[in-house]
């Protein structure tokens, strides 16, 4: 059985409850009908301009009309107002589906949602965080992909989608934050390689000091993670050349969850590793919100929809 098939029975286990607020999406009809059908959670439709409605007894929510829509935007006020906005405002806005399903699982009505379909990655973040907000302890938004291949292996790749360039302290975060959706995924523990060009120090240069940098905060943060870097690929990965370059590091040569320094290195990786490799990327993952808010690729399959729900009913764990 692959990892996506563990992910969804694990799901369908779990009975979470997921909103999907692009109802006027044919992927994300097919998506929630599928989810409804074999059970692998509750969905919850929210109702948008072209509603398409669906053959099976699925839970349609229009915004304008809902009773938790004045507690809804009053919650958003609170949180806002310190920007200007008004409460009149922010009624109009948690009437918009990517705030309205935000507010649901920010008030505890739903376990997470998934979006995205129709709706650009800045547009579900500022809903995610406008509205949800970061978990204790996270400085940053981040991402990981899945990879996983045919001999059933499973890495995570962090940051691959949302940081651009990430600072120290912010590296350290996404670290620490892929260790945690790693485990929520595939329960194995990870092993953190923090990846560089130099290996322990075999360069010089301030991207290698940035690196080393996050390293040390990731440490003092979470002082039982296996961590290690600044580690190349080939000493992160291969365990004879883990021992050559980095023969103290509990990390070198045995890594599962790999931190690119930046998001150059980290989407170039993924897509080397999908195409060359044959490997499937599932994500990508967000994580760093208080509760789960998943961004899909526009360019999206109704599976991608059912995968990435059934990844968001663990993290929400």
């Amino acid at each position: 059985m692959n990892i996506i098939d563990q992910i969804r029975v694990k799901a369908s286990n779990s009975k979470k409850t997921i909103v999907l607020p692009r109802s006027s999406d044919e992927r994300v009809i097919k998506a929630a009908e599928y989810l409804h059908n074999h059970g692998l959670c509750k969905v919850i439709l929210i109702k948008n301009e072209n509603h398409l409605s669906s053959d099976n007894v699925i839970e349609v929510i229009d915004p304008r009309t809902d009773k938790n829509l004045n507690s809804y935007a009053e919650a958003f006020f609170n949180k806002r107002k310190h920007k200007g906005i008004t409460l009149e405002q922010a009624t109009q806005i948690i009437q918009d589906p990517l705030f309205f399903a935000a507010s649901m699982v920010a008030q505890g009505e739903a376990d997470a949602c998934v979006a995205g379909s129709v709706s650009t990655t800045g547009d579900v973040l500022r809903a995610a965080i406008q509205t949800i907000g970061l978990k204790a302890g996270s400085n940053v938004v981040s991402s990981i992909f899945l990879m996983s291949f045919n001999d059933g292996k499973v890495f995570s790749y962090g940051d691959c989608a949302v940081v651009p360039y990430p600072t120290s302290e912010q590296l350290a975060t996404i670290s620490i934050d892929s260790a945690a959706t790693h485990y929520a995924l595939t329960r194995e523990e990870p092993k953190v390689a923090m990846l560089s060009f130099s290996t322990k120090g075999s360069a010089q240069h301030e991207r290698v000091d940035l690196v080393e940098e996050a390293l040390e905060l990731a440490k003092k943060q979470n002082p039982l993670l296996k961590i290690d870097g600044s580690l190349q690929f080939d000493a992160a990965y291969v365990d004879s050349i883990g021992k050559s370059k980095a023969p103290d590091s509990e990390v070198a040569g045995k890594a599962n969850v790999f931190i690119f320094p930046n998001l150059d290195a980290g989407n170039i990786g993924y897509k080397i590793t999908e195409r060359l490799a044959g490997a499937t990327a599932t994500g990508p993952i967000i994580q760093g919100l208080a509760k789960p808010m998943m961004d899909l690729s526009r360019g999206c399959s109704w599976e991608d929809i059912v995968n990435t729900s059934c990844v968001a009913a663990l993290i929400s764990n």
